[in-house]
């Protein structure tokens, strides 16, 4: 008591009608270090010399009798770790107590957890109330949170403690971590906004049609409108045409637009570190330009429902159901895709090996570490670690060790990155699911059913719908359960639970219920997802130590969409039917199915072979016999015998003439223009032979010479339209090797 008593004799000397006005008029309140000073000069003016504790052990009285409140940047300055034990004991017992009460003992053990229990006093005291009267905003005015530090993981520790014992409202975000990005959902007037639109009406009108939209598609979908709509197309006609306030675009704005959004700028960095910006061709430029497109479309439907509201801007549409076309693209990314199967495909048992090795090393090096005593030396295959020579944890083992070289080394953050590398590679091949399907996989993604007739339980994986709405089963395999057991063997508490964590969903923008998720671990005490980037990331570290390299020898780059292709390619070319992988991957239509799959040439060539030897095992054998001499002469000398005065007999091999050789009346006769005289001939013969029948009254023979005249006429007839059309200015006919030779030389000899 006597240090409060002379604080409060050194306040008196300043202004203010409370403590606490005199406390922020003294210069202590701004003396983040050393604010004992001022007190000490004071005091030996009155010829008092204070203890070194003195002044600290009063100022911890009055502040926690809420004789005044520092601020929380001085209480973070002038740190104590007796402040929670004071709080505990003397302001709020009751709720100290409770809020210990929920805490597990391993976190409330560890270094951070300690840590957080000071700050949340520190929160007390600055804030003023209890335990139960702090509320989110104290939490995100604490420097420690906003420097982001690496004392910021206590601040967040802190927060789901108090979350947990449901002290903030529910829709609460379910972490501090990476609160400036997990924002939620944005409505159309925010989405609009963000490009800062000049003109108004357009404004108004983009945020209407999107608000029209909204109820009919998620929220990913949603912030694409937007970004097609506002960024890409009424933004960027903003730039280059800023008076421009109206739907009705003119031909040359129109044609300007659709080639600027056809490419993009990309900043790509080099080895030496300079970076240059080129210009890429934009792939999703059909996909913008659909959606501009059916943007003016529902303008018009909708005008024809409400003229009032959408009238005005019912206007003709700048595009075309050409410009929309994706069948280019859809090649060309199919070429790309196919391109990527067949170049990872061959080498992923490598990138297996790599990652089973790299596991078993990582931890082989954490065993050793931690079996090693503080300040030790230990050389784990090849490579040399020195332990520090104490350590904060409570466990007693090191959170750090330097190499050979000196650079600090996180072995256990090396482990767990090596671990999930490991599991992804693996669930991924096995499973050919999505990543976003793989981090929402949880403990109830593994059940078992039972079949109905055989009464065998077979393991089976439900995968939670990502990106339609259909849920699906996947058979485990022996090799896919190794590996989820592992997971949750690792996940599991010691008390055989595993922790149920939200997940934020970065698509949705929206934080999902608590749930046992496979992919998670511990973050300075506090659970967290593996997150899709870290992910990425130990895929790429697995890839680095497998030295694999691409055709231009350059690190071989796995995405985990990646694995997908690779499975339904490999589940296809090993027989599974289409339409079962279709199932298994998920896909509403089968041609998405083989559009993943890519096709070998060899593969191709395979497949015909034995469709060819699958269609001559149903067809007779006598059919593949070989031929005879005698056979293959007939066969010749068939085609001698249709050779005839007028041109050729069109009638099939091995058929008689079924018009007894009456080759003028006969319509399979095919007669050369160089017999069209001769024909002429015979229709004259014909008439003249006639004329004699009739004098002679031989009547039989009119009427047969009249038929053989009638169709030699007729073939007189096609002979002269043939050749007029050949002698048309249109007609082009079929060009001859010399003509086309004749052309190419000519072409070639043209001046530029």
């Amino acid at each position: 008591m006597v240090g409060a008593r002379l604080l409060l004799t050194w306040l008196e000397t300043f202004p203010g009608s409370s403590w606490q006005q005199r406390w922020d008029a003294s210069p202590a309140s701004a003396a983040y270090d050393g604010w004992q000073d001022s007190v000490r000069t004071w005091a030996a003016t009155m010829c008092r010399r204070p203890a070194a504790g003195t002044l600290s052990s009063g100022l911890m009285v009055l502040v926690c009798t809420d004789v005044f409140r520092p601020s929380m940047q001085w209480l973070v300055g002038n740190s104590t770790r007796f402040l929670w034990k004071a709080i505990a004991e003397t302001r709020d017992p009751d709720g100290c107590s409770r809020l210990a009460a929920g805490i597990p003992a391993r976190e409330r053990t560890s270094r951070n957890g300690s840590v957080a229990l000071k700050y949340i006093a520190q929160l007390v005291v600055a804030c003023g109330g209890g335990v139960d009267d702090i509320v989110i905003g104290d939490l995100l005015m604490h420097p420690h949170l906003t420097a982001k530090n690496t004392q910021s993981g206590a601040v967040r520790l802190a927060y789901t403690w108090l979350r947990a014992r449901g002290q903030f409202p529910a829709e609460a975000p379910a972490t501090l971590s990476h609160l400036t990005v997990r924002t939620g959902q944005v409505g159309p007037a925010g989405l609009i906004d963000r490009f800062r639109l000049a003109c108004r009406p357009v404004r108004d009108l983009l945020v209407d049609y999107l608000t029209e939209r909204q109820p009919a598609v998620d929220y990913a979908t949603l912030k694409g409108l937007a970004f097609s709509l506002g960024g890409l197309f009424w933004a960027d006609l903003e730039r280059h045409h800023p008076d421009l306030d109206s739907l009705r675009l003119p031909a040359e704005v129109s044609d300007a637009w659709k080639a600027r959004v056809a490419v993009k700028a990309v900043r790509k960095r080099h080895p030496d570190g300079t970076v240059q910006v080129v210009v890429e061709p934009r792939r999703s430029a059909p996909a913008v330009k659909m959606t501009v497109r059916a943007f003016y479309m529902d303008l018009a439907q909708w005008a024809l429902d409400e003229p009032e509201r959408w009238g005005p801007w019912a206007v003709p549409c700048p595009l075309s159901e050409a410009d929309c076309d994706t069948t280019k693209l859809d090649k060309a990314q199919k070429s790309w895709s196919d391109q990527r199967t067949r170049e990872r495909l061959p080498v992923l048992p490598v990138l297996v090996r790599t990652a089973d090795r790299r596991l078993k090393e990582a931890r082989a090096r954490l065993e050793a570490v931690e079996a090693a005593a503080l300040g030790a030396i230990v050389t784990v295959h090849g490579e040399t670690f020195t332990l520090p020579k104490s350590t904060g944890r409570p466990d007693g083992k090191p959170g750090y060790v330097h190499d050979a070289s000196g650079a600090r080394r996180e072995l256990r953050g090396e482990e767990k990155r090596a671990f999930f590398a490991w599991a992804t590679i693996e669930i991924l091949r096995h499973t050919g699911i999505r990543i976003e399907e793989l981090t929402e996989l949880s403990h109830h993604s593994i059940i078992r059913y039972r079949l109905p007739t055989t009464g065998e339980i077979v393991p089976l994986l439900q995968i939670a719908p990502s990106k339609t709405d259909k849920e699906r089963m996947l058979l485990i395999s022996p090799e896919l359960a190794d590996v989820l057991s592992a997971v949750v063997s690792r996940i599991r508490q010691p008390d055989g639970k595993i922790p149920t964590i939200p997940i934020y969903d970065r698509a949705e923008r929206n934080w999902t219920a608590p749930m046992p998720v496979l992919f998670q671990w511990a973050v300075s005490g506090e659970n967290r997802p593996v997150s899709p980037n870290t992910i990425r990331q130990a895929l790429n570290e697995t890839l680095e130590a497998s030295g694999l390299t691409d055709v231009a020898g350059q690190p071989l780059r796995f995405a985990p969409h990646d694995f997908r292709r690779i499975f339904i390619t490999d589940a296809i070319l090993n027989g599974l039917p289409p339409h079962i992988a279709q199932v298994i991957a998920g896909h509403d239509c089968i041609d998405t199915t083989m559009g993943y799959a890519a096709i070998y040439p060899a593969d191709a060539i395979e497949a015909h072979r034995a469709f060819i030897a699958r269609r001559r095992a149903l067809r007779p054998v006598e059919e593949y016999r070989a031929v005879t001499p005698e056979e293959w002469d007939e066969f010749l000398g068939h085609f001698e015998r249709r050779k005839l005065a007028l041109g050729e007999c069109g009638r099939a091999y091995g058929t008689d003439c079924a018009h007894e050789h009456a080759c003028v009346r006969c319509p399979v006769l095919i007669v050369d223009f160089s017999e069209l005289s001769r024909l002429i001939e015979i229709r004259d013969n014909l008439t003249d032979r006639i004329a004699e029948a009739e004098r002679e009254g031989w009547i039989g023979d009119v009427e047969q010479l009249g038929v053989s005249r009638d169709a030699a006429q007729e073939k007189i007839a096609q002979l002269e339209a043939r050749r007029e059309r050949k002698e048309s200015p249109v007609f082009l006919g079929i060009p001859t090797l010399a003509q086309i030779a004749g052309r190419t030389a000519a072409g070639r000899n043209e001046p530029a």
